[in-house]
């Protein structure tokens, strides 16, 4: 992937807005990467891993941790034990791929209730409680993922990093994308709290870990099977099914319709919403996920675009509006191809 053509700066301003993103947030390296019709139109490096002194570069090998980005390829191991007949319907109980569950708490949590965010369950302490009857709102909790997860590998008898590593990144050949328990030189390091060291250390491969990493590069590839339908370089990869489940609307009809609308994790663009983490001007059929180190993840299917924004910042400062700065990064793009 090469860098920004010197004549091409059709896209000089969202290079602008991830510039002024990273003064805003407490970070030292950034990333900006934008696919437009099969090609690499920007393609751009800021800082360094950490704050370090001599700390490395920020480069294409550099792999960031993405935070809740994860959640998307926990979507496509969803979708993919759909598309296989492990999980017979998306709106079956939780409970019952998910035995060990409280049968009382879960009562009436659908499958598709923990991909859209709709489940009503949240976790106080070492208790698990209801905060509103499924399928009636929407909020995003750390306990549906976790259901999911267990969901998922009950149904399939494997892990979420197996299903991926099988049924994509191998086919792929990504070697920059994946759960690490430890760091290495590549890793990007989470500029954090000193007072919560352990934010992203884990001691397994597993879907409800918290330390995924990805270079920009691989994120948007990842992006563009999804924009292609499962082809790379048009092989097909994956099958179209699993990615159309995926990225469609998928929340339950009974939602306010200023709630985010979800797919398989993904957010999507449906008809518009207040609540909405995707940009008022980004068209109807983009998908999009963000994670809480600022790494975002957008794909346009109606320009055939994709574009990576990542930062190794943890959280947002005070005075930062992270869900204005996201949706004005897809305007700001969506400006850039409109005018």
């Amino acid at each position: 992937m090469g860098t920004i053509r010197e004549r091409d700066q059709s896209f000089a301003p969202v290079i602008e807005h991830v510039k002024n993103t990273a003064r805003l947030v407490d970070c030292t390296g950034s990333a900006l990467l934008i696919m437009h019709n099969g090609m690499v139109t920007v393609e751009e490096y800021w800082g360094t891993h950490s704050a370090g002194e001599n700390a490395k570069e920020i480069g294409a090998a550099s792999q960031f941790h993405i935070a809740s980005v994860r959640k998307n390829y926990i979507g496509f191991a969803a979708a993919y034990a759909v598309y296989e007949g492990f999980i017979k319907s998306i709106d079956d109980l939780a409970t019952d791929y998910y035995p060990a569950a409280d049968l009382e708490i879960y009562k009436g949590v659908t499958i598709r209730h923990l991909l859209t965010h709709t489940h009503g369950l949240k976790k106080n302490g070492s208790e698990i409680q209801k905060e509103f009857l499924p399928g009636e709102s929407w909020a995003y909790r750390g306990i549906g993922i976790n259901t999911l997860t267990k969901v998922i590998e009950n149904a399939t008898g494997q892990t979420i990093a197996e299903i991926l590593r099988e049924q994509a990144f191998t086919k792929i050949d990504f070697t920059e994308t994946g759960w690490y328990a430890e760091m290495n030189e590549n890793l990007v390091e989470v500029i954090r709290d000193p007072d919560d060291p352990s934010w992203y250390n884990g001691t397994s491969i597993c879907g409800d870990e918290r330390n995924m990493y990805a270079s920009a590069r691989e994120l948007a590839k990842w992006g563009e099977l999804h924009l292609n339908g499962g082809l790379v370089d048009g092989e097909r990869i994956v099958p179209s099914e699993i990615v159309g489940l995926a990225t469609a609307v998928q929340s339950p009809e009974t939602i306010d319709a200023d709630l985010p609308q979800n797919g398989f994790l993904w957010f999507v663009k449906d008809s518009p919403a207040i609540k909405s983490e995707i940009g008022a001007s980004v068209p109807k059929g983009s998908f999009q996920i963000l994670g809480y180190t600022g790494v975002a993840l957008l794909v346009v299917p109606k320009y055939n675009l994709v574009a990576v924004r990542a930062f190794n910042s943890f959280g947002s400062p005070e005075g930062y509006d992270y869900l204005e700065d996201v949706r004005t990064f897809g305007d700001t793009i969506m400006a850039c191809i409109i005018n």
